[in-house]
């Protein structure tokens, strides 16, 4: 299985400089001379990365004459939300469990400094 066969959300995201170009056209639509001004790697390095933002769906590159935009589709971040979705449902369940534990903690505590106390 190639490289290009695994891209996902996942791996658009992994990349801090995908990320900011993600952010940049979430916004609007750039073409690819104004999106590499934007940081100090080469335009074949940016083109690279709208490469592999387009292999992975959240990037849409569309000819307008001579120039090419660069649109994101951000609808593949759904993916990422239902997956972290499910780990934060995993940690309330687990916070909600130790907040549960402290309470008995704490009002077996109380009981036992009142029942002290009587004495």
């Amino acid at each position: 299985m190639s490289i290009e066969a695994r891209r996902d959300v996942f791996q658009a995201i992994s990349d801090p400089t995908r990320r900011q170009i993600i952010n940049l056209i979430a916004k609007k639509s750039m073409n690819l001379n104004a999106i590499a001004d934007n940081f100090e790697i080469s335009r074949p390095a940016i083109s690279q990365h709208i490469k592999i933002l387009t292999e992975c769906g959240m990037v849409v590159v569309r000819q307008e004459g001579r120039e090419r935009f660069c649109e994101a589709k951000l609808d593949s971040l759904k993916e990422v939300s239902n997956w972290v979705d499910q780990y934060k449902q995993f940690w309330n369940q687990q916070f909600d469990s130790l907040e549960s534990y402290l309470g008995k903690i704490q009002a077996n505590n109380q009981s036992n400094n009142n029942q002290s106390n009587d004495k």
